[in-house]
């Protein structure tokens, strides 16, 4: 249905091209090849009465061609969405229009139970630690300069990069855990806390890798942020929620922690299908 409309649209924004900006049929026909090349691997869909464009696998089938032969395409999917958003009065979310800036090796998420074996060893204040940062998703950053006005019952209040400000839900557990690690260590303005300043990101991230040591592990804040985005997408959450609670500003950056989740996917996708064990083609 989303592809249908959108070779609709294409066909309307061709036209609309050659008749009504002038342009030659030689531009026009290599502004088709583009918009054809996206249309054919990228989602248009509904949701929340916008319309969705994820260009995300245009940007990785187009990824070896020249710089500017990729420039010319994207600008191409550009002009189409502006002509869509103001002659068609569209509103549209364009997905994975900016840079992305994929790492060489992206951070190993780590496995769920191996973050339970070491919950059961750890003392409340590293339980709550870990909490925060696999359980929120935080940046170690984040975590550091956390004060106590900031955590409601329900809800706590993140101030993230460049004085963004976001607001996350605390499931019943991780809000168990904070009162009684409340009562027990008794901060008084920051959750984490050494003599009358918060414990600063070196501090904190000392005392996880510590931790994971001990168990045989090497683990960073990083990696459990990392962790807490990879396991919500494999078990079904949306990359938008998953964008939101991050605190990314465009959902493009979120897309890199769908690399190794669609990876697993696979994986396990050609270890377990009938096909995999070549039964069906044996020759009796």
């Amino acid at each position: 249905m989303g592809t249908e409309k959108l070779e609709t649209y294409i066909e309307a924004f061709l036209d609309y091209l050659l008749d009504v900006r002038g342009y030659s049929a030689l531009s026009v026909e290599t502004y088709e090849i583009a918009l054809r090349q996206m249309a054919e691997v990228s989602p248009f869909y509904e949701e929340e009465e916008r319309w969705v464009l994820d260009i995300t696998p245009f940007r990785f089938s187009i990824v070896k061609n020249s710089k500017k032969t990729i420039v010319k395409k994207l600008s191409a999917v550009r002009s189409l969405v502006k002509y869509l958003e103001d002659q068609c009065h569209l509103t549209i979310t364009l997905i994975a229009d900016e840079s992305i800036r994929v790492p060489q090796s992206l951070p190993k998420p780590i496995e769920e139970k191996y973050i339970e074996e070491v919950l059961v060893t750890a003392t409340m204040e590293e339980k709550l630690l870990i909490s925060m940062l696999y359980g929120l998703g935080l940046r170690i950053s984040e975590l550091s300069g956390l004060k106590l006005e900031d955590i409601k019952e329900e809800w706590i209040q993140i101030h993230g990069k460049g004085n963004k400000v976001r607001e996350l839900p605390l499931i019943r557990p991780l809000q168990v855990l904070l009162k009684s690690y409340r009562a027990q260590m008794q901060p008084r303005k920051y959750l984490f806390e050494k003599g009358n300043a918060p414990m600063n990101s070196a501090q904190l991230r000392y005392k996880l890798t510590k931790l994971f040591k001990a168990s045989g592990m090497k683990a960073t804040p990083h990696q459990l942020r990392h962790s807490f985005a990879t396991h919500l997408l494999n078990h079904g959450a949306r990359i938008a929620d998953v964008s939101e609670l991050l605190g990314h500003e465009t959902m493009a950056t979120t897309q890199v922690y769908t690399k190794l989740g669609s990876a697993r996917k696979m994986q396990e996708y050609m270890r377990s299908h009938p096909l995999a064990e070549g039964k069906w083609t044996r020759e009796d």
